[in-house]
């Protein structure tokens, strides 16, 4: 484990280090094509071609080097470290919020994943960028604990236009939310009128809010107090496949919502 670890050191400890292990496992490389590439100095290059030459990490062919087998081991285990830390440190100051308990997936999958935050001057950044994937999409698929007025407002006046099929499962809560208010009822009224949307309410709640957008998924993040943190969106295929089959399950054990179903509630 020391030495192991003193390699891992040896290699964290040097940018250039590990950018010439990658450049030479992606293929072989003069020192010329080095110095380009890392903007190292010859005189670094060739204390560090030393040292890997030394731990069999890489080998002189015909003027260049390449990796060799364990060198491109080495290379392609620290860039998975380097990915894995990323998305670490994109995910740190939300992850206490995160639903894991209902996210079936690897978090090294978010690693491409655009995540959006609030700012001071864009407080609903991360509602917003849902927006922006909506406004464009043929397909949309909701799971959710909460359905946001803006949301609301755009898939409705969409699916009536015939430009968007909807299908959402939300929370009983979040049903009720909207048709005890005057305006929000008749935008719900408005959706489940239209032919190509389809909404069902399931009693036993949501716990997370997720959206399919096409081919993307999209889950917005709250705190405990329901403030909003971020926003996460990927099309990343192993995350889009848990959340199809989320979606699925969810969609499966609740029930259709028409409007006929809001009239004992009476909005004000």
């Amino acid at each position: 484990m020391d030495a192991a670890l003193e390699d891992v050191e040896f290699l964290a400890l040097s940018a250039n280090r590990v950018e010439v292990l990658q450049s030479l496992a992606a293929g072989p490389r003069s020192r010329s094509d080095l110095a380009a590439e890392t903007g190292a100095s010859q005189a670094t290059l060739g204390r560090i071609l030393g040292d890997f030459e030394e731990r069999s990490w890489v080998r002189r062919t015909d003027g260049s080097y390449e990796a060799t087998a364990t060198g491109r081991l080495v290379a392609s285990a620290f860039s998975d470290l380097l990915d894995v830390l990323e998305t670490e440190r994109q995910l740190r100051d939300i992850v206490a919020d995160l639903p894991t308990d209902a996210m079936g997936f690897d978090l090294a999958r978010l690693a491409d994943a655009t995540i959006t935050v609030p700012t001071e001057t864009r407080p609903n950044a991360p509602l917003q960028r849902l927006i922006d994937l909506e406004r464009e999409a043929e397909t949309i698929r909701a799971f959710s604990h909460a359905f946001n007025e803006q949301t609301l407002a755009l898939t409705a006046e969409r699916a009536e236009a015939g430009d968007l099929t909807f299908r959402g499962v939300f929370s009983r809560s979040a049903i009720d939310a909207l048709a005890s208010e005057s305006t929000l009822r008749r935008r719900l009224e408005t959706l489940l009128g239209a032919e190509t949307a389809s909404v069902r309410v399931r009693d036993d709640g949501v716990p997370l809010a997720g959206t399919l957008v096409d081919d993307r998924v999209h889950l917005l993040v709250r705190d405990d107090s329901g403030v909003l943190r971020a926003s996460i969106d990927t099309d990343d295929p192993a995350v889009v496949e848990w959340a199809e089959d989320a979606f699925d399950r969810y969609w499966s054990s609740a029930a259709p919502l028409d409007r006929g179903d809001l009239d004992g509630r009476a909005p004000e």
